[in-house]
């Protein structure tokens, strides 16, 4: 089974993606003006997409053996729709970088599954990214 190492970045990546799941859905219901109502559906549907990652890389993390946290990293909302965007850009930039270091350290262990499971997160991830950042173009 997986080395501990492995098992440590897969709950940091959990708690990561709670942390996001709870900032996008809170910054969802915050939003205002006439930007902010556009925005509201997105950050949303993004949220949900995070609590689905939560959720794989969990079941992935348990059938490895490990206990899946059940703490969010620090979860920080902003005060406007440009604070929040540039906060979801930086967690978003944060995410891809740990989840290509743990794409890595899956191939040290030779364990493909879960190589494949963060190359298609990874692939929300920066989809995600480029999602914030034409949003905070169009500010």
């Amino acid at each position: 089974m997986a080395g501990e190492e492995l098992k440590e970045m897969l709950n940091r990546a959990i708690a990561r993606e709670m942390q996001v799941a709870i900032q996008y859905m809170w910054q969802h219901i915050q939003a205002k003006g006439i930007l902010g109502e556009a925005a509201s559906p997105i950050l949303r549907q993004i949220a949900i997409q995070e609590m689905l990652h939560a959720e794989q890389i969990a079941e992935r993390l348990s059938y490895l053996g490990g206990e899946p946290t059940t703490k969010p990293a620090r979860v920080v909302v902003g005060d406007s729709l440009r604070e929040m965007l540039e906060l979801d850009i930086e967690a978003e930039e944060e995410a891809i970088e740990m989840y290509r270091e743990i794409i890595k350290k899956a191939d040290e262990e030779s364990d493909i599954v879960t190589r494949k499971l963060f190359e298609n997160i990874l692939i929300d991830e920066e989809k995600h990214h480029d999602t914030f950042l034409r949003m905070r173009e169009g500010m």
